[in-house]
């Protein structure tokens, strides 16, 4: 099994009432408990919060992220374990995120030979 992490891009909602948000968890939940019984869950990774820093180049300059011009920020990713890239977007399809305007980008993680 080939190791892939799903990153969720999309806009956070301005606001959402405790009750949605209790919601939306649960949906969350029961989405990783399918992965995690059918041996495809690898690991979660905790939201990440809207700002941060990009330190880019050879000076190192640091700029602050997530770039105000960026349609889609990263909300948080989550690792899982697959037969092949097109099983893991099958599985990256049952995402509770692309029920609203969110998307799933799915990628191989590479092995690093040591």
């Amino acid at each position: 099994m080939a190791k892939f992490i799903f990153l969720f891009r999309g806009n956070p909602p301005t606001q959402s009432t405790p009750e949605q948000m209790q919601q939306m968890m649960k949906t969350w939940m029961a989405w990783m408990d399918t992965l995690t019984k059918k041996g495809h869950f690898h690991g979660a990774g905790d939201p990440l919060e809207h700002g941060g820093k990009t330190v880019r180049g050879p000076k190192r300059t640091v700029t602050d992220a997530p770039y105000a011009e960026a349609k889609d920020l990263v909300g948080g990713y989550t690792v899982i374990t697959a037969r092949s890239i097109d099983e893991a977007v099958e599985l990256a399809r049952g995402c509770p995120a692309l029920d609203g305007d969110w998307s799933v980008e799915v990628r191989p993680v590479r092995a690093l030979e040591t």
